[in-house]
């Protein structure tokens, strides 16, 4: 019914009325000038007596030079007295808003067959567009700390907000596996490491010895070993080698429980000799300049200030890695756009690294987005660390955070061993998943999973109970029958609505690259589906027909909402 009323406004605004006073309009569109599409200026009310959708006349004000409020009254008076047609029931103005109200019942049935469709919300915007997103990207011999759990969470939904939006999606798990590090790590492990230790606690070994190694007076040391390694030692390439294979093994453990899957697992070695071709390059352009032994990108006039692309000492830096692995990406992909989910304290880098691309003379540069986020904090908002060996493993927070998720549903019934652990696993990630993403990524979250796991209130247990609550009232059918509406309570037309609007934030989700607006949605929707529940029985009800078709489509549009959040439902809970 949305289509119904923006063709409305459409074929009002194309009259020739408004062409023949002059009135500009939107290219190739023959409609006035506005700040927006006018099915994005569309909005639902807060209230039904205000109308189902409401047009704002603010956007025409400039165009028509005229009052809102005079234009709103224009428009709803023309409208009338052409006649509104099928699905409508009436039109009028408030204020500078044209309000219209719609038949109810051809509302409901027209979204519920529009929920029995497949890809009920999806759109083909993106159809033959490639988009690549580079994230989780965690540190080879270091744990996969909590750190890397936000930009796996949330670059995982934005992958699947991108399909959603027709999209081709390449995910990329771009591994720190280069750099200084490596000279510490290595120094440290001829120095102080235990190959017996080493096999059995890998990571923790590691971290181990890489908290010793990254003490100032080992920093010559550690920068002679990387030098060795870059310069392809054989010995330091073997250790390299083994301590990237061991800690694959251990983070491949972490995405199997996350349910997360990559498409390429890349890493900056990969374009280690690749360097040389874009240090010669940066030369050849003028780009670079020595200071101090060093080669440098001066940005200072940008406000970006100095990037350094090549150390004194001949090493290269990540900034002329993520060059070389852009231009890369490029060739091979053909990204419409290339996005970078890492944390918001990078975000110099990235706009350093953009901004050398472009002065290369790259003008696809412009496709490359840094999404950040924000952090995770822990107790009294206070920073995870790892450099003094602080850190938090994610393997311990998800085996406690399973553990507390069954202690909750033991608490509620009985289940069997099979069950409690399908159940708990799932509550779990939930939680986590939902803790994060209900937020707007850019914020910093204290990681309270107590608070993540609770069955009440703005949770992913609660849209996990929401989802399972519905389920549980389709199995307790005995006998189908039609569907016959009668007289729409508000709570039903509340929940339609609501469910009619999934498309729209769908592809909100993805203009913004926000899996908080998903999110947010989805409680949305489980308290309108709750007030439902409340409100209008539905076995046994004269209306049993059309409402449980009803709460089959809130389920559909529940569990489509989740799976773009990563998270997977339970029938029963």
């Amino acid at each position: 019914m949305k289509k119904v009323v923006i063709d409305l406004l459409k074929n009002e605004l194309k009259m020739k009325a408004w062409a023949a006073r002059g009135i500009p309009s939107e290219k190739g569109t023959g409609v006035p000038s506005l700040s927006g599409k006018i099915e994005n200026l569309l909005e639902v009310p807060p209230s039904g007596e205000m109308g189902d959708y409401a047009f704002p006349c603010f956007a025409l004000a400039k165009s028509l030079r005229k009052n809102p409020m005079e234009i709103a009254k224009e428009l709803a008076e023309k409208l009338r007295k052409k006649g509104l047609g099928k699905g409508m029931e009436g039109v009028d103005f408030k204020g500078p808003y044209v309000n219209f109200f719609i038949d109810k019942k051809i509302l409901a049935e027209g979204v519920l067959k529009s929920v029995g469709k497949k890809g009920f919300g999806e759109n083909s915007s993106g159809k033959g567009k490639n988009i690549v997103i580079d994230m989780s990207s965690p540190n080879i011999a270091k744990p996969f700390g909590i750190g890397h759990l936000r930009s796996t969470i949330i670059g995982n939904s934005i992958w699947k907000i991108c399909e959603a939006n027709g999209y081709k999606v390449t995910k990329i798990n771009y591994l720190g596996d280069w750099g200084t590090q490596f000279g510490k790590m290595i120094f440290g492990f001829k120095k102080w490491g235990n190959e017996k230790k080493l096999g059995e606690d890998t990571i923790k070994h590691l971290l181990e010895i890489y908290v010793k190694a990254n003490a100032k007076e080992h920093e010559e040391a550690a920068r002679e070993e990387f030098k060795k390694l870059e310069g392809g030692d054989k010995d330091n390439l073997k250790m390299w080698e083994k301590f990237r294979k061991l800690s694959l093994k251990e983070f491949d453990s972490i995405y199997d429980l996350l349910g997360v899957e990559f498409d390429v697992i890349s890493g900056e070695s990969k374009y280690n000799d690749k360097m040389d071709a874009v240090v010669a390059e940066l030369k050849k352009k003028k780009i670079v300049k020595k200071d101090d032994g060093a080669l440098i990108v001066d940005l200072k006039d940008e406000g970006l200030g100095v990037a350094l692309i090549q150390k004194s000492d001949g090493t290269s830096l990540y900034a002329t890695r993520d060059i070389a692995a852009a231009i890369d990406r490029k060739k091979e992909y053909k990204f419409h756009r290339l996005i970078y989910e890492v944390g918001q304290e990078q975000k110099l880098h990235f706009n350093q690294f953009f901004k050398i691309l472009d002065m290369m003379g790259h003008s696809w540069s412009k496709d490359c987005v840094h999404v950040a986020h924000g952090l995770y904090l822990g107790e009294g908002g206070k920073k995870f660390a790892t450099r003094k060996g602080k850190t938090v493993f994610m393997s311990d927070i998800l085996d406690d955070t399973i553990e507390k998720a069954k202690k909750n549903l033991m608490a509620r019934e009985k289940l069997s061993k099979e069950e409690l652990e399908k159940r708990a696993k799932k509550i779990a990630l939930a939680a986590i998943f939902y803790g994060d993403l209900k937020n707007s990524r850019e914020n910093n979250i204290i990681f309270d999973i107590d608070r993540f796991l609770a069955f009440e209130g703005d949770t992913g247990p609660y849209l996990l109970y929401s989802y399972a609550r519905a389920s549980s009232i389709l199995r307790r059918v005995k006998l189908k029958k039609a569907m016959k509406i009668i007289d729409l309570k508000k709570e039903e037309i509340k929940l339609l609505k609501k469910i009619d609007g999934f498309g729209k934030v769908i592809e909100k989700a993805y203009n913004q690259l926000a899996p908080n607006l998903i999110a947010n949605y989805c409680y949305e929707l489980a308290q309108t589906f709750n007030e439902f529940y409340h409100g209008c029985p539905v076995l046994g009800s004269a209306e049993e027909g059309f409402r449980l078709k009803l709460v089959d489509s809130f389920r559909v549009v529940m569990k489509n909402g989740l799976d773009l959040l990563g998270i997977g439902v339970l029938e029963e809970m």
